[in-house]
């Protein structure tokens, strides 16, 4: 067996409509024999994953799978392997750099053992 990473898109939809159309992208481990079975399997875990509910607004959320984006086979799992890189370009270089350290303190702060 091999290991795939898979990109899976859904789009949220709500019925109010006032916002600007958003997507989810996950990123999903897919075991499989090969490259057509990894892309089967992570289609059909989107289709599963499609979802109906009610936010706290009371307005009605739909999560939609789109398609599998993206399909990339793992050659070995071990500590420090890259699995997935994306280039950002951004305006404001700055901007996203102090968005990055907001994150990583975040994370810092959210996982700090209580004392």
């Amino acid at each position: 067996m091999n290991w795939y990473i898979a990109k899976i898109i859904f789009r949220i939809c709500n019925g109010e409509g006032s916002h600007k159309p958003q997507f989810d992208e996950h990123l999903r481990l897919i075991q499989a024999s090969n490259f057509e079975e990894a892309f089967l399997k992570a289609r059909i875990l989107g289709l599963q994953e499609e979802a109906t509910f009610l936010n706290n607004h009371l307005d009605m959320v739909k999560w939609e799978f789109v398609n599998v984006s993206e399909l990339f086979p793992m050659n070995e799992l071990k500590d420090g392997v890259e699995l997935y890189s994306q280039i950002q370009e951004k305006e404001e270089a700055e901007h996203y750099i102090h968005y990055v350290h907001q994150k990583a303190a975040a994370i810092q702060l959210k996982h700090r053992p209580v004392f």
